[in-house]
């Protein structure tokens, strides 16, 4: 009795022994005596024991941590990289059967190629191109390891560190460079208000010239208009006083007084000497002959009537 209950327990465990258990991102290998028989997908699997035996493998993105190692640029500086490889397996058969381990295969080829990009860089292009390193590594590493069943997803830089001696150099240099720029830029700065200044002064003495000139012309206008104006007021009265004179058909007796009495409002002024037109000549003779009528009138009222 207890062998048959012996019996069953090893028949048991052995049969529990052929249960495999696949998670949804892992695959499996079935080989049978060594070599390969089947693909065990996700899910509840049955294998024989002691004559079959399943490998999984995880599908899932996974991580490579590559160790730091020192790369020489091509200008013979040594500086310290490490990196980290992304990468998800494709083919289970190809990463078991054509790569005994993967993940050391994958840092090597990693450091290696490393060098090789680097290592034709300067130190400054290796600092400022981080993203340009990370693709042509991974394109590197992604063909390589094509055969393996593998895809390399992407290939992050965590670091590039130059010697200490080669650092307080280059914290000189863009200390010495901020410096520029910020010296460059106020100058330009300086530039740019004396340029503003500059043409807010000429456009200020512009438009004052031209605000006097505008003034001087109104006034010129202004003046030209009231002098215009008094010449025609001027030629009006001139035009009336001479349609006056002859409407009233005046003798040449009144126009000698006339004239004589123009006279007397000129001798009143400032001026000892008066100067009479030739063209004047011919009222000559009718000024002396009223001055000869004053006189004569003037003689026959002075004198004294008759005694009778």
């Amino acid at each position: 009795m207890i062998i048959w209950i012996v019996l069953a327990v090893v028949i048991l465990i052995i049969a529990a022994s052929g249960i495999k258990i696949i998670r949804p991102f892992e695959k499996g290998l079935v080989e049978r005596l060594g070599k390969y028989n089947r693909e065990a997908g996700p899910g509840l699997n049955f294998i024989i024991p002691f004559i079959e035996r399943i490998i999984k493998v995880d599908h899932r993105e996974m991580v490579i941590d590559v160790p730091p190692q020192e790369v020489i640029t091509n200008d013979n500086v040594i500086v310290t990289v490490d990196a980290i490889i992304y990468y998800e397996v494709t083919d289970a058969f190809r990463v078991i059967y054509n790569v005994r381990n993967f993940e050391v295969a994958a840092i090597k080829l990693a450091q290696t190629n490393l060098r090789n990009v680097i290592g034709e860089m300067e130190l400054d292009q290796t600092l400022t191109s981080r993203e340009r390193i990370n693709v042509k590594l991974r394109e590197v590493l992604d063909e390589a390891t094509d055969k393996w069943g593998v895809k390399v997803t992407r290939v992050e830089l965590k670091k590039i560190d130059p010697p200490q001696d080669i650092m307080d150099a280059m914290s000189k240099q863009m200390k010495a460079e901020r410096t520029k720029r910020a010296v460059i830029l106020e100058a330009e700065g300086y530039k740019q208000s004396q340029i503003t200044k500059a043409e807010g002064d000429k456009r200020s003495a512009i438009l004052k010239a031209e605000g006097q000139a505008e003034a001087i012309k109104r006034v010129a206008d202004a003046n030209k208009y009231k002098l215009i104006a008094e010449a025609e007021g001027q030629a009006n009265a001139i035009i009336k006083v001479f349609e006056a004179i002859h409407d009233g058909r005046p003798t040449n007796d009144l126009i000698a007084v006339r004239y004589l009495e123009t006279l007397k409002e000129i001798a009143n002024g400032t001026a000892n000497k008066v100067f009479l037109p030739y063209e004047a000549s011919g009222f000559l003779g009718s000024i002396a002959a009223v001055s000869e009528l004053f006189k004569k009138d003037g003689s026959s009222t002075m004198k004294k009537p008759k005694e009778k």
